[in-house]
């Protein structure tokens, strides 16, 4: 699983930074990340992206993206690459913990996943989330920095990245009080792929 998360962080560090144009996925989600034969993770579906002129720090647009997945500051309109940044953190955190953030089969005090890792967090009980030690409590952390719901506070994909190699330390003062993220007007569906996406079963597969 740490080399699908690291996958995913490279290929956003990428599409923010090292094209011609900045590109901004706008629905990072479990669904659009497919696996091949050998695990290897690309980003996929572009349908929703949005391309940032490099001289522009953040854009206006409609608000887009799946309910679970969606940065509060969409409620702005006013939007900037680390929508994603906020998005691929929901996804890391339910690798980590290989749920959904929203699971209705769960208790009410269970069923959102941010929620429920906010809870924990303020307990010190992280390493109940997860029965593999303190690396990925340090990977829950990373994904707790991608979700601060100031985006300023966010890091970039890029520092993600230098954080997963073991180059970077995670910022120390994080919030966990995390903003329920907003619901768009209108979900977008998305079609199939002929690789595969990335399942719950796989979230809770070898990593």
């Amino acid at each position: 699983r740490r080399k699908i998360i690291f996958d995913v962080a490279k290929g956003l560090a990428y599409l923010h930074e090292d094209c011609r144009q900045k590109i901004v996925h706008l629905d990072i989600k479990p669904q659009n990340i497919l696996l091949d034969e050998n695990y290897n993770a690309k980003v996929s579906d572009f349908g929703l992206s949005k391309l940032i002129d490099r001289n522009q720090s953040q854009v206006v647009t409609t608000m887009r993206g799946t309910p679970g997945y969606i940065a509060p500051e969409w409620l702005s309109s006013i939007i900037t690459e680390k929508v994603d940044v906020y998005s691929f953190g929901v996804v890391l955190l339910e690798i980590l913990c290989g749920r959904k953030n929203l699971d209705r089969s769960q208790p009410e005090e269970g069923m959102h996943l941010l929620s429920l890792f906010k809870k924990k967090a303020e307990e010190g009980l992280l390493l109940d989330m997860q029965s593999h030690g303190a690396e990925v409590v340090e990977m829950m952390k990373v994904a707790a920095w991608c979700l601060q719901t100031d985006f300023t506070k966010r890091p970039s994909m890029s520092v993600v990245v230098k954080v997963l190699e073991g180059v970077m330390d995670v910022e120390c003062n994080l919030d966990y009080s995390f903003s329920t993220p907003p619901l768009p007007n209108r979900i977008t569906e998305v079609g199939q792929d002929a690789a595969t996406p990335l399942l719950p079963s796989v979230l809770s597969g070898p990593r």
